[in-house]
């Protein structure tokens, strides 16, 4: 009973009637068989029999009757709501990953790299009805996952990002915007973003990052520009050890923040330094909320009316109540 509803509850007023129902039924229960006066009933034999007794309840039938009539006004019914999202306006983003060996330094924890693979994916879950693309630079860039909806495969691109020397050590901050833009240029949606992420100074790359930046505006797409590294020195990698493992030491931090303002500037985007794992996860929160995408939730309701059930219990007990009276109940004085 939990699950129905009732879509004419106030017939449910109708049930103060039953009362005065029974009391009139029993004001008028003499008036309701044939009476015979006679000056004395001792040659009458008196009888007790079962079917005497039970003729007043042929009135509680009409009662139940009278009640099952009230609950199918009411219209008793079950209801299985199914909900159904569209997007009415999405967001196309594409994440600009410097991927040059810096990004192993380990001011964030366990590293930067890691600390962004972290965080990059809980945004990717956080945005399910937008599309999203990865794009990774050092020196040159190129298009991991290209713009899409299936998170699952964006999400295994950012946990495969791994420092391998397949492209050349530098980082060509103009190269990963140009790619970037590339991937979102020709995209229909209402919005397009870019969120570039370095921790170093453009020093590679055939592409002035200005000029990317310039391109970028053209075609109406938004750069949200992130700087990862903490303020002054930080653990880098310096060299490979005999034993195949990366050599650290202490270096300054260097971000050309003069230029990543710039770049969101110029694009209506911002500007963000990360110089934790709280810091960074932060500000992808805040990114997150300043990109928001309109959606129409559509319900769907199927009604299932459980009021016929009593209609035809109302006919059964009215039939059973008249047919008792004129058939079993008929001599009956």
């Amino acid at each position: 009973m939990a699950k129905i509803t009732f879509l004419n509850p106030e017939f449910f007023w109708l049930f103060l009637l039953i009362p005065l129902a029974i009391i009139w039924l029993v004001l008028k229960r003499n008036q309701q068989s044939a009476t015979l006066k006679v000056s004395s009933i001792k040659g009458f034999k008196s009888s007790n029999s079962l079917l005497a007794r039970l003729k007043p309840y042929l009135n509680v039938l009409r009662l139940l009757a009278l009640s099952s009539l009230i609950v199918a006004m009411a219209r008793p019914r079950t209801v299985d709501i199914s909900n159904k999202t569209k997007t009415t306006k999405g967001i196309d983003i594409v994440m600009a990953v410097d991927v040059s060996g810096s990004m192993l330094a380990k001011d964030l924890k366990p590293n930067r790299m890691e600390a962004l693979k972290r965080v990059a994916t809980d945004f990717v879950e956080q945005r399910p009805n937008d599309r999203i693309g990865l794009v990774v630079y050092a020196s040159e860039a190129y298009t991991k996952t290209p713009v899409t909806s299936d998170k699952a495969v964006v999400e295994q691109a950012i946990q495969s990002i791994k420092y391998d020397n397949v492209l050349q050590d530098g980082t060509g901050i103009g190269m990963g915007l140009a790619t970037a833009v590339n991937r979102l240029k020709d995209s229909k949606a209402k919005s397009k973003v870019i969120i570039l992420l370095t921790d170093g100074v453009n020093n590679a790359g055939f592409i002035e990052p200005e000029t990317a930046a310039d391109i970028a505006k053209q075609y109406g797409i938004k750069v949200y520009t992130i700087g990862i590294g903490t303020n002054g020195m930080a653990e880098f990698p310096y060299a490979i050890g005999p034993n195949g493992e990366f050599l650290f030491q202490m270096m300054k931090v260097e971000i050309d923040e003069r230029l990543m303002k710039s770049i969101a500037q110029k694009t209506d985007g911002k500007y963000f330094r990360a110089t934790s794992n709280d810091k960074l996860a932060e500000i992808y929160a805040e990114i997150n909320k300043l990109e928001t995408t309109e959606i129409e939730e559509l319900k769907f309701y199927d009604y299932d009316e459980k009021y016929r059930a009593f209609v035809w219990l109302a006919g059964f007990l009215v039939l059973v109540e008249v047919g008792l009276r004129n058939t079993v109940y008929r001599s009956f004085i």
